[in-house]
């Protein structure tokens, strides 16, 4: 939607009677607003530099050329923050997301894998001063986790993180083997956006087949003696959905429900895209052939996005949630094309 039609729609008078869909307006509106402020002063600056340019050329004053030159180079880092903030324009980027973390065949090793894939994205969120909340989670018998979904609530997170969705492999010595030999693990992760109120997802109640059962994990008494977590399973599209962190059964419920129409809503916006198929192939098996990152901690220390081509030297910091450039690039690269042009994001 244009400026003009959101300053329109800001005027109307009857805006604040749906107070919701009022405060996404504008949102919307401030964002955009803020897009455009910001390209319009890197022209202004850019303009300026040049004369300046000019100037310290016609006069040979090196020194002048050298600042000039040292704010072009600046120039061109506002360039790329603000296609960057472009890229993330999309239906439901501005939105809160759901991390799904599930491990692959492979025991101890891979649910130990998943978990650090957990960690690392818990940290990426406490980077950037986002909240991560515990849905669900299931540990696995010696270590690790099975499975676990959080909520990251901060501005953009849903644009930020809907590229990560895919397979996960990481290569090296396991330090569950005795005999100290490379081990190769998989984990999947599946990455879906809030929804509010004011998208409506028609569900029909017969189509569910609603399980509960006892929580895992931490949670103190009520958590190990009742049947307060609940799993959603939608019939039609094989969806399953799991929620444990509320006490109530019924609190459960609603933030499964509430997941499941994320998963829906999200699965529509992938087929706006034309992207269903690549989506689907990722998820058909979590192992070889649908790896969209590897990270390689022996023989020697790599972390490489195979569809971008984005590669870290340093995996621990990765691994400490610096994925910036990772997602940029995969953001770009749906844009551009693979090789996306984004980079240098701090």
């Amino acid at each position: 939607m244009r400026l003009e039609e959101l300053n329109a729609l800001a005027e109307d008078p009857d805006l604040w009677s749906n107070p919701a869909n009022a405060q996404k307006l504008m949102r919307e509106r401030t964002k955009l607003d803020g897009a455009i402020k910001a390209v319009s002063m890197i022209e202004t600056d850019l303009s300026d530099t040049l004369e300046i340019m000019e100037l310290a050329e016609l006069d040979g004053d090196s020194d002048m050329e050298d600042d000039a030159v040292e704010q072009l180079l600046s120039l061109g880092g506002k360039a790329k923050e603000a296609e960057l903030q472009a890229l993330l324009s999309g239906e439901a980027d501005g939105n809160d997301t759901y991390v799904e973390i599930h491990s692959g065949a492979g025991g101890t090793e891979s649910q130990d894998w998943a978990n650090m894939l957990l960690r690392m994205y818990v940290r990426w969120a406490e980077r950037r001063g986002f909240k991560a909340d515990t849905i669900q989670y299931m540990p696995g018998e010696e270590a690790g986790i099975k499975s676990a979904t959080i909520q990251v609530k901060g501005e953009d997170a849903y644009g930020w993180l809907k590229t990560e969705s895919g397979v996960h492999r990481l290569v090296r010595i396991s330090p569950y083997d005795s005999n100290a030999r490379r081990h190769t693990s998989f984990a999947s992760v599946w990455i879906y956006p809030v929804i509010d109120d004011s998208i409506d997802i028609d569900i029909n109640e017969s189509e569910l087949k609603v399980d509960t059962y006892r929580a895992s994990g931490a949670g103190g008494q009520h958590v190990n003696t009742t049947d307060s977590a609940v799993r959603i399973t939608h019939q039609p599209s094989g969806i399953v959905v799991q929620c444990q962190n509320q006490r109530s059964q019924h609190k459960n419920r609603a933030e499964a429900m509430s997941m499941l129409k994320a998963r829906l809503y999200e699965a529509e916006l992938r087929r706006r895209e034309d992207e269903a198929n690549a989506v689907n192939a990722q998820k058909t098996d979590i192992g070889w052939g649908h790896q969209i990152r590897s990270y390689v901690l022996q023989p020697y220390q790599m972390v490489k996005d195979l569809r971008t081509g984005e590669e870290s030297g340093q995996p621990d910091k990765v691994l400490d949630g610096d994925l910036d450039l990772f997602m940029a690039a995969a953001l770009a690269a749906r844009v551009h094309g693979e090789g996306g042009e984004v980079k240098d994001i701090e």
